[in-house]
């Protein structure tokens, strides 16, 4: 995505001598000089200048020539006024912004006035955080506009910001107030479409790779007044407690929805503060780590997203990406969603009924935003009367039914309380125009007066028929016809000698008396006052029904946003019986079980699988192979495990499949496994993979000491921890020393749950000197000089990493292979007289607890003091290191 800086050498800078249009469109250009401006000119949008060389590239348009300005040919290229929605979705997607420039007023009212052309003004500004149409939008993905505003400095919150998100789509409004660290894990849980910033956030290091998404703005001077204003309240204390910082960026997104959206009202729900409780929070690492939106490459085939929805209607596919991306953190809500699935699952029949009716559902929330917005079409009516009268069918199926309470809420509120199906029902016509003004959309018989008017219109040839009749026998001409001219509308035309007769003996005045209009050589043409009439009235009959047609619409758009409360929460409910009975599918088709959530911090898995691998081989059908499943046990007692082996041989599989069987569960979905026994987990990390940072200059590296500091200043008792190979990016006894110091730290410190790979197997020795720590290594076979990995996790450790098997099957030509096999044995052979381990060993004796004085030296403490201030640990080597523990445990006497 890229935000499109627009300058030009080519168009003009002053819009002196400009003709009345063009003068229009330097207005429109001025007002928005970094978007596209889509210029109504008749049936088409036109693009001027630089903008029409910038369309024509991305869009494919030809560029024309309009007329002049200052003596210079104006660029030009079009795209046709109905087609604009495809144009439109490119250059969303692109990361541009337009502004759609159109008529306010018809050729004829610029004539009444006496102006020299159409007025024409900006109604909209399209971005890609402020769309509503279905072409521009993912059906299954929410489109949020990120607002961030800094907290005041000096006061009690500084260093923290305030966080407000919206759909503009759907309407939904959230907000929060965090800490500056923790923006990157927002950021990746949300992808906004689009962000606002203030000028102090520019050059913030986690927006320096969403630059072109960001449009600058600063926050109003007194945003709680400004919301409340919208609300139509006195004070915004009635939605929650919201910190100054979140009303600060709620009302940068408000202003900023508003100024795009022209003179249509938003329909933004009242902001709910996030508060950042009770959910499972994760940093932007272990998002990208885990694949939960989106794959390390970018796509979303390859997700835990993909692997797992089973839902049928947009709202459900978004809300399951909504609980995936934010998993909950208390053990009511999350036993609740479990109900609800395990409900539908013991229940196939039910199940399979509810899923026919929601297959296929509209989305009554983006329907509802349109509408809000007047920027709606019949077909956005037809989505609520269809989904609506899918809900009641719902309902009815659900009556008398035994529910858990989440689903017996939802099914309570599946019937607003003022629906307008009915009137709906009897309002649309059977097949629906694709635009109100291409008429059709109101059903015969809803309303009396269109009716006529519709008659009028459709029925002319037969008052044409009936008129002639009326005529040849009130003029005595039975060969008169009447004939339609161009420019004079309707005529009765008779032949010559008819018409001399009628001429001479004219008839008496009133509405039928002729009025000449015009003699040729063999005819004769008259009109009257009744023909006149009946001319008028059906040249105007199709527009009185297009007028009328659009008041019984309006009529209509005003019942449903009457009722837009109601038809919310029944589209919400829909989305929770929907995402519940996904989750039941899944776990009946795939043998999935029902975790069991615990306070404790426990962790127990039984034949755990991953569910995007898993799903990868069974559509790739890869050889026919079948995922292995392992057990995972980081139960207290053993809540520390470290596993050694081979690559190639799922180790990094292992650490993700367990990592996400959390973010599942927590989610309120079964996880794939046989059976599973999760303590409640507060923080999720997963450092697993290896990548550098070259826009932010950082090494493969420090990306990984960077990402291992998180985890250990931030993880908790509560916290479950995945790491892969720390300490490899370095030099090998820098790495080991590294790798050794983490895991203690996580034994002794923090004393979370952790899975800890790694190629260094002097860590094994470890084993009985960490009480909670367990190894455990990945299975390998040797078979006539070749390795088989097992994919199976086992008790024990490995003591090779079969790395040049790797090579050898990653096609390294074999002269290299056969080299460092035979080097390897070298070393081998070499490691075996050295011992390297038992030289290096004291490095990594972990020393005993120091033991609590009875009486304190003070002489003693100051010398101790005064020594341990001289030290600096991040210049030590690990050789000086230990000799600065020999020289304070001597001072120590």
């Amino acid at each position: 995505m890229q935000r499109a800086v627009l300058t030009s050498q080519t168009a003009p800078r002053s819009p002196d001598g400009a003709t009345p249009a063009m003068a229009q469109w330097f207005v429109a250009k001025a007002q928005h000089p970094d978007a596209l401006v889509f210029f109504r000119m008749g049936d088409f949008f036109e693009l001027f200048f630089e903008d029409a060389h910038r369309a024509a590239d991305l869009l494919g348009l030809a560029v024309a020539h309009r007329g002049e300005h200052r003596g210079e040919p104006i660029p030009m290229a079009g795209v046709p006024a109905h087609a604009l929605e495809g144009y439109l979705a490119r250059l969303i997607r692109l990361g541009f912004r337009v502004a759609i420039c159109d008529q306010r007023e018809t050729p004829e009212q610029a004539k009444a006035r006496k102006a020299p052309t159409i007025r024409r003004e900006v109604v909209r500004l399209v971005t890609p955080g402020t769309i509503t149409e279905d072409a521009l939008l993912d059906g299954a993905r929410p489109a949020w506009l990120l607002a961030l505003c800094p907290a005041a400095e000096g006061g009690p919150d500084a260093g923290r910001l305030g966080a407000a998100w919206a759909d503009l789509s759907t309407g939904a409004f959230r907000t929060e107030a965090l800490a500056e660290a923790e923006l990157p894990a927002l950021l990746a849980r949300l992808e906004p479409a689009e962000l606002l910033a203030p000028d102090a956030l520019e050059h913030h290091p986690a927006l320096a790779a969403l630059a072109e998404r960001i449009a600058p703005m600063q926050p109003p001077r007194d945003a709680a007044r400004e919301l409340a204003g919208f609300y139509g309240v006195a004070t915004m204390d009635g939605f929650g407690s919201f910190a100054a910082a979140e009303l600060g960026a709620a009302a940068m997104a408000l202003a900023y929805i508003r100024a795009t959206q022209g003179e249509a009202a938003p329909r933004l729900r009242p902001p709910e503060p996030a508060g950042g409780g009770g959910t499972l929070r994760m940093d932007a690492a272990t998002r990208r780590s885990l694949e939960i939106l989106r794959s390390e490459r970018g796509d979303t085939r390859n997700c835990l997203l993909t692997a797992v929805d089973r839902t049928l209607t947009a709202p459900g596919a978004r809300e399951l990406a909504a609980r995936l991306a934010c998993p909950l953190a208390e053990l009511e809500p999350i036993a609740a969603r479990h109900d609800a699935v395990a409900c539908l699952l013991a229940d196939a029949p039910a199940r399979a009924t509810l899923r026919n009716q929601l297959k296929g559902a509209p989305d009554m929330a983006r329907a509802l935003a349109r509408l809000s917005l007047d920027r709606f079409a019949p077909r956005d009516l037809a989505a609520l009367r269809d989904g609506l009268a899918r809900a009641e069918a719902m309902a009815e199926f659900l009556h008398d039914r035994d529910l858990p309470p989440l689903l017996a809420a939802a099914a309570d509120a599946l019937i607003p309380a003022a629906s307008p199906r009915a009137e709906l029902d009897r309002a649309l016509a059977e097949t629906l125009p694709a635009r109100t003004e291409d008429g059709g959309v109101v059903a015969p018989g809803y309303d009396g007066e269109l009716d006529a008017l519709r008659r009028l219109r459709d029925d002319g040839r037969a008052a044409i028929a009936a008129m002639q009749l009326d005529l040849a026998q009130a003029w005595g001409v039975a060969s008169l016809k009447i004939r339609h001219h161009q420019q004079f509308g309707y005529l009765a035309e008779m032949p010559a000698a008819a018409g001399e007769k009628l001429l001479r003996n004219p008839l008496a005045p009133g509405p039928m008396a002729p009025v000449h209009r015009q003699t040729m050589a063999n005819a004769i043409r008259f009109t009257c006052t009744a023909l006149a009439e009946l001319d008028r009235k059906l040249s105007e009959a199709g527009q009185h029904a297009a007028r009328r047609e659009a008041l019984v619409v309006r009529h209509l758009r005003t019942l449903c946003l009457e009722a837009a409360a109601g038809i919310d929460a029944t589209a919400a409910a829909m989305a929770e019986f929907d995402i519940h009975a996904a989750a039941a599918e899944l776990a009946s088709g795939a043998r999935w079980c029902r975790p069991a959530m615990l306070e404790r911090p426990d962790f127990h898995i039984s034949q755990g699988r991953h569910p995007v691998v898993e799903a990868a081989l069974a559509r790739d059908r890869l050889k026919g192979a079948a995922f292995v499943p392992n057990d995972a046990d980081l139960s207290p007692g053993q809540r520390l495990c470290l596993l050694t082996g081979p690559n190639m041989a799922g180790k990094s599989t292992f650490l993700r499949q367990n990592a996400i069987m959390a973010v599942l569960a927590q989610a309120g979905l079964f996880v794939p496994a046989a059976e599973a026994r999760i303590g409640l987990v507060d923080r999720l990390f997963s450092r697993v993979g290896a990548a550098d940072d070259i826009a932010g200059g950082r090494s493969t590296f420090m990306v990984e000491m960077t990402e291992t500091a998180a985890i250990l200043n931030q993880a908790t008792a509560r916290s479950l921890v995945v790491l892969d190979e720390v300490g490899r990016g370095t030099a090998t006894w820098d790495g080991l020393a590294i790798g050794w110091a983490v895991l203690e730290a996580l034994h002794d410190r923090i004393r979370c749950r952790a899975i800890f790979a790694t190629h260094f197997h002097e860590l094994t020795a470890l084993t009985g000197k960490l009480p909670e720590l367990t190894p455990a290594t990945m299975k390998v076979r040797e078979h006539k000089g070749e390795v088989v990995f097992l994919h199976l996790v086992a008790p024990g450790a490995s003591e090779r990493s079969w790395g040049l098997h790797v090579a050898k099957l990653a096609g390294v030509p074999r002269e290299v292979v056969t080299r460092a096999t035979a080097v390897l044995a070298a070393l081998e052979e070499r490691a075996r007289g050295l011992d390297p381990l038992a030289e290096e060993m004291p490095l990594f004796a972990r020393a005993a607890p120091p033991a609590v004085p009875v009486a304190a030296d003070t002489g003693a403490d100051d010398t101790l003091r005064a020594a341990l201030d001289e030290i600096d640990p991040d210049t030590l080597t690990p050789r000086a290191a230990l000799e600065a523990l020999y020289r304070l445990k001597a001072l120590s006497g």
